[in-house]
């Protein structure tokens, strides 16, 4: 990993939101504000299965991020990045314990009221990789 990379993670990883930008098959951009937490060479993103972005991930793993507001409004320069999806389970232990670690009652509350609007949708963990 270059400086130029570890530094950008370092900046994706302390940002409240990331805006992840995903591709349709027409090759359209669709931005989402998310959260995301960095561990070691990667930033993690939760889910749920299914949801636009992980069907477009399926198809294009290439994504922009950029640091941003809760709404998407950019606060920073956009980067390229690689995305996995997994719904291995140590992935979303990883994933559970990051997001819990770094928005603590926000993203217990967050899991709550999720479930207690939706039930128990199924959730996937995105990793995502910068070149």
């Amino acid at each position: 990993m270059t400086a130029t990379t570890d530094e950008e993670l370092e900046r994706l990883g302390a940002a409240t939101y990331v805006s992840l930008t995903t591709f349709r098959r027409d090759g359209r951009a669709v931005a989402t504000p998310v959260w995301a937490s960095r561990e070691a060479d990667a930033l993690w993103v939760w889910t749920e299965a299914g949801s636009g972005k992980v069907k477009r991930l399926h198809h294009d793993s290439r994504v922009l991020l950029a640091p941003c507001d809760a709404r998407g409004r950019l606060q920073g320069a956009h980067v390229e990045g690689t995305a996995r999806v997994s719904s291995a389970p140590e992935d979303l232990e990883r994933v559970t314990r990051l997001h819990a670690a770094k928005y603590r009652l926000a993203f217990h509350a967050w899991r709550t009221l999720g479930r207690l609007v939706r039930g128990l949708p199924e959730y996937v963990a995105v990793e995502i990789t910068l070149p």
